[in-house]
């Protein structure tokens, strides 16, 4: 048996545990409560009917509390597994390219062809292993409030600029017509540059892995008051409305099928969020099925 299931066999047992032994004799306890309050005229009668409903009280307290717990517990478990297995499945690919290539050089010594294609394919799969780990490293510092942002006012055009040169060796994987619109004039943000920058960079990296057949992607940047929005579309499916909250939760997808056929961790998005909720601002999303994805970074600009 999966220890998924195993888990789940667990946590059903606690709670039909709790249920016999705590919640029926609680109920019971306070239909007894109620009973000596309402038919008994004596004062014992009184006395024992508040002390029942107050033990009865505590005693589904205490019910609630464990409950809460042990489903915290439950997910907290769950989350775990999801994180060992889509993790150790992104770990798996690189690192079975890097064997193949391996192999492959260590039976082909001589051929310059092969020894070229081999060279370049450990390089793109190393960075690619290189930039997982660093995913999952910055996740954690993150989650575990350790994640430093340097704030200083900053030119827009410059952080898109550098999210823009950093996903060219993405986009040059796959025909992906890319535009880019920048305004005029200059833009500042109060803002962690890299941070900001990094976070474009997996909205960019989203749009190109679920955008259409040919793929195409829209960048452009607008400014309405105070807010400043950097809005990434795409051409791809679109995300159901039902799914638009969910897909901000770490390790989540709108259908976890695709993890077997695309890269990925599931925590772009959510580290989208978090640099987002850091920095004052929000990311918004604006989607439907058919329709295409549209991601926006909105900041307050510097006054």
């Amino acid at each position: 048996m999966a220890s998924r299931d195993l888990a789940a066999l667990g946590y059903r047992r606690i709670v039909i545990l709790l249920i016999a032994l705590v919640v029926v004799p609680t109920a019971l306890l306070l239909a007894l409560g109620v009973i000596l309050l309402f038919t008994g005229e004596a004062r014992l009668n009184l006395l024992m009917g508040i002390l029942v409903m107050a033990l009865s009280g505590a005693a589904a307290t205490g019910v609630i509390l464990v409950w809460v717990f042990v489903r915290r517990e439950a997910n907290l478990s769950r989350l775990q597994s999801d994180f060992v297995s889509k993790v150790s499945h992104e770990l798996r690919t690189p690192l079975t390219s890097i064997r193949l290539f391996t192999e492959t050089l260590a039976l082909r010594r001589g051929d310059v062809e092969a020894e070229d294609k081999c060279i370049q394919g450990l390089a793109r799969e190393g960075t690619r292993l290189q930039e997982l780990i660093d995913r999952l490293l910055d996740w954690g510092r993150m989650e575990s409030g350790r994640r430093e942002f340097v704030m200083k006012d900053t030119d827009l055009r410059s952080i898109v600029e550098t999210a823009v040169e950093a996903f060219e060796p993405v986009r040059e994987r796959r025909a992906v017509e890319l535009n880019v619109e920048l305004p005029s004039e200059s833009i500042t943000v109060h803002a962690d540059r890299g941070a900001v920058s990094d976070a474009l960079f997996n909205l960019l990296t989203n749009a190109h892995k679920y955008g259409g057949d040919p793929a195409r992607i829209d960048v452009f940047v607008e400014q309405t008051g105070n807010d400043v929005r950097v809005t990434v579309k795409d051409n791809g499916a679109g995300i159901p409305k039902v799914e638009h909250k969910r897909i901000f939760q770490k390790f989540y997808r709108v259908d976890d099928r695709l993890s077997r056929v695309r890269e990925g961790s599931g925590l772009g998005l959510a580290i989208v969020k978090h640099v987002m909720r850091a920095h004052g601002g929000r990311v918004e999303l604006e989607s439907d099925q058919g329709r295409g994805s549209a991601f926006t970074l909105v900041l307050r600009a510097s006054p």
